[in-house]
């Protein structure tokens, strides 16, 4: 392995523990541990589209590098049909948890078609890819239309809204960060970047581990990020149920109602929250309202 390759290898673990850190505050916005909206803030995913395009970019290069000056086509097909797997994984999986934004078309997805269309750059001189990849991104702004409003157009990226889908990579212009991929490989290779090879110290092998196996820790760690989250969800429920039904009882004693009414009432109130997973929302404002509504039916039983 050259010391190119073996960067190469430690960019894309790097980029496998941005994409850890996104998903993982996604996570804590999806389970109400911070502020819900901050995953869908502007500058939250200018950091998701930072990492995506670092890994196409990242996979167009690796392309390009593997086959060298001859088409290797085993290996190709063999990545491309893994690829391919693992997107309809994806697309399953996602399916299962969020049916309504479920991924048809999302990083996986894009890195499989970028590739089929990186084909024939990879005969081309370089300045070609960079020319396609560069029409790709301007396509994403000036190629937009009503006829690719449909949902079988959606993957390429030219229609006029955003499908609701939880992640979203079009060809327009996501396969443009491949395609620059493929042109940098090229440049790369005619410059001869094939310094001796060395293993690094811990925390460099760590990250190369991460990088050659990034497929993997891709499709394995949202879902024992999710795992995680439930299970601690489930371990601090009944305490969060406790806490709740206290400060229901001592509120309710302090208005001068009844001590046996306010027990009979906080503790269907404390059920009825649990059963609706309201008390995780008792922040916000929609979450009060929920509280207040079953408090109120509560007390009228």
């Amino acid at each position: 392995m050259t010391a190119r390759i073996l960067w190469l290898d430690v960019a894309r673990g790097l980029a496998v523990l941005a994409m850890f850190a996104f998903h993982f505050g996604w996570d804590l916005g999806h389970f109400g541990h911070i502020d819900p909206d901050i995953p869908y803030s502007d500058a939250y995913k200018a950091f998701g589209h930072a990492i995506a395009s670092s890994f196409l970019f990242i996979a167009g290069l690796s392309l390009t590098l593997a086959q060298g000056t001859a088409f290797r086509a085993r290996a190709y097909w063999r990545r491309l049909a893994l690829l391919i797997g693992a997107a309809l994984l994806v697309s399953a999986g996602t399916y299962i948890a969020f049916p309504s934004s479920f991924v048809f078309f999302g990083i996986l997805h894009c890195i499989a078609a970028a590739s089929l269309l990186a084909l024939p750059f990879l005969r081309l001189p370089w300045p070609a890819a960079f020319t396609a990849g560069f029409a790709l991104v301007i396509a994403s702004f000036v190629a937009r239309a009503s006829f690719f409003d449909a949902p079988w157009f959606w993957w390429t990226g030219l229609s006029t809204f955003e499908p609701m889908t939880n992640d979203y990579r079009p060809l327009a212009p996501w396969a443009g960060a491949l395609l620059f991929g493929v042109g940098a490989g090229k440049l790369a290779r005619l410059r001869q970047a094939t310094a001796a090879s060395t293993q690094g110290n811990a925390a460099t092998r760590a990250v190369t581990f991460l990088g050659r196996h990034s497929l993997a820790f891709y499709l394995l760690h949202q879902p024992l990020f999710f795992a995680g989250f439930t299970a601690v969800a489930m371990l601090l429920a009944p305490m969060q149920n406790a806490r709740f039904e206290e400060a229901c009882r001592a509120q309710c004693v302090a208005s001068g109602a009844n001590a046996q009414k306010c027990e009979t009432a906080c503790d269907c109130a404390a059920r009825e929250a649990a059963r609706e997973d309201a008390l995780p929302d008792a922040a916000t404002d929609d979450g009060r309202a929920r509280l207040e509504r079953i408090a109120r039916a509560c007390v009228v039983k």
